[in-house]
């Protein structure tokens, strides 16, 4: 298993832990309450946790080995979990917190024991923090430096990406959960819980088509990181073997990679065959323990 995937895993297994007992404690705090807010988040963490599930078994069926049908492997099979997952973030968690938000505004109703709610709210946000700070801690081990915003765009560790948007829209749920629930609780008025269960709603959503996007991008077909392909021509072209480098395709595919190399060859009309056969094998077996990632390197010599 690469580094990348050991991250990712982590992460789900954090959130998992996290959003389990989260709900757990939302839904206790709901029977409680009656709100509207809560009864929203409770959803909201018991979505995440089936999410957080999908994704592990998207790992686990991406290391199934090649085959006749499926020659480059089921690698690319994390992008379909991943997009799954923010659809289920999109309706279960943002369209359900939305239709909760207006029924409570056609039908209002009162919060009961609200400092429960809060307690409860309060201990979500520190399990909801220890989540994202085990995302965040594997985000920065693979971002080299970037910025998360960065990072985001660029990444092609899909289930990694899920994980911290996932965390993100859920510690701004609470925030707008404690809001909404703490000035019901002041105002004794149940707009405040039916707005904020609006709000959540539509931040769920919001994330939800972010990171769609950024999955879609990766089934589409997405080349690896501006910064590996750069490596990838610089480290070619400094081949013995290599004369000029005229074009490299990359290819994300799951926590692997494909690179396709056309270049010609130092002394190309001068050798026979089977050196340059030897050559390109050369420099195929070094472009792969420099990448291990790079599990199919296909190489073409040209004289263009």
């Amino acid at each position: 298993m690469s580094h990348g995937s050991e991250g990712s895993t982590r992460a789900i297994l954090y959130a998992l832990a996290a959003n389990f007992g989260i709900a757990v404690s939302k839904f206790g705090a709901t029977f409680w309450t009656g709100s509207g807010s809560m009864l929203a988040e409770a959803i909201h963490s018991s979505a995440d946790c089936a999410n957080q599930l999908l994704l592990l078994l998207g790992m686990k069926e991406a290391k199934r080995p090649e085959t006749e049908d499926h020659p480059l492997g089921y690698h690319r099979v994390t992008y379909f979990w991943s997009m799954i997952v923010a659809l289920l973030l999109f309706f279960m968690g943002g369209a359900f917190s939305f239709y909760e938000g207006v029924h409570r505004l056609l039908h209002p109703e009162l919060l009961e024991n609200g400092l429960v709610a809060m307690a409860v709210l309060g201990v979500a946000v520190v399990l909801e923090s220890f989540s994202l700070w085990g995302a965040l801690r594997e985000i920065r081990k693979e971002s080299g430096g970037k910025s998360f915003a960065r990072w985001f765009r660029e990444s092609r560790e899909s289930e990694l990406m899920v994980v911290a948007g996932e965390d993100i829209a859920a510690l701004a749920g609470l925030a707008l959960a404690f809001i909404a629930v703490t000035a019901t609780y002041l105002t004794g008025n149940p707009l405040w819980d039916a707005l904020g269960t609006l709000s959540i709603g539509v931040v769920l959503m919001g994330v939800a088509v972010v990171v769609m996007i950024e999955v879609k991008a990766l089934i589409v077909g997405e080349s690896a990181s501006p910064e590996m392909r750069a490596d990838i021509a610089a480290f070619v072209a400094a081949q013995p073997e290599v004369e000029q480098v005229l074009n490299i395709i990359t290819l994300a595919w799951g926590n692997k990679t494909v690179i396709a190399v056309k270049a010609r060859m130092a002394n190309m009309d001068n050798i026979s065959g089977t050196q340059m056969v030897d050559a390109i094998n050369a420099v195929e077996e070094r472009m792969q323990q420099r990448w291990p990632s790079a599990r199919w390197v296909f190489f073409e010599p040209d004289v263009r």
